[in-house]
């Protein structure tokens, strides 16, 4: 169960600790952060409303805050770069001691399963078996259980964020219903991953502001 308590806690030292940061992090970077940090700070006020639909949106968005460039979303390489970044290991202790529940409910769900849902949509028109995507399924499953009983993280975290991707879609792109009780088992897993994962990508990124980050996507521009 998540500590809000500790997680709005989080936010205000990571928040103060950008701004005493602030002539040392450079603009883009600096913004990078400031908004990753806003819309983690709205999720919070949503997980306090049990509006958990809207906290895992703005969870996804503060995460990709942290990484997004148009036209590409380098996923893999930006979770690389974090873990092995992360010398205290947190992000291995919250996939593995804090929520492991979660990280094996996810990993063992079919319906956020990319191909499943590819599978379902080409058996309704084509000569495609219905379960053609299992095999795929058990076999992901088992890899992501390896890597996280041999500490692989930054695989076992791509393929649980694979996983929280396609629920993001099916979210925000209206395949779900309004707080359906058909998903809240896996928007809650999503949620209590993200919320307690955000403030370590965030700390790790304030911490480590000298490593190239990229660029932004959308840069404040003034003077128009």
């Amino acid at each position: 169960m998540l500590d809000t308590g500790l997680l709005h806690n989080q936010y205000s030292q990571l928040k103060q600790q950008l701004r005493d940061q602030d002539d040392k992090v450079s603009q883009l970077h600096s913004t990078r952060l400031h908004r990753a940090l806003s819309w983690y700070k709205a999720a919070l006020t949503q997980i306090d409303d049990q509006c958990l639909d809207q906290a895992f949106i703005n969870l996804w968005i503060s995460f990709s805050a942290c990484f997004y460039i148009e036209g590409e979303e380098p996923i893999a390489p930006f979770i690389e770069k974090i873990v092995t970044l992360d010398e205290e290991q947190k992000v291995y202790a919250c996939l593995w001691h804090e929520y492991s529940g979660s990280v094996k409910a996810l990993i063992k769900n079919p319906y956020v399963f990319a191909e499943f849902w590819r599978v379902h949509r080409l058996a309704q028109t084509q000569q495609v078996a219905k379960d053609s995507w299992r095999p795929i399924f058990e076999q992901s499953s088992v890899e992501a259980l390896n890597f996280l009983s041999r500490k692989k993280v930054a695989p076992l975290f791509s393929i649980v964020l694979d996983r929280l991707l396609v629920l993001r879609n099916q979210v925000l792109q209206g395949g779900a219903t309004y707080q359906s009780r058909v998903n809240r088992g896996q928007v809650s897993d999503g949620v209590n991953l993200l919320a307690s994962i955000m403030p370590i990508i965030i700390s790790i990124m304030l911490d480590r502001s000298d490593q190239e980050w990229g660029e932004v996507a959308y840069p404040v521009i003034s003077g128009f």
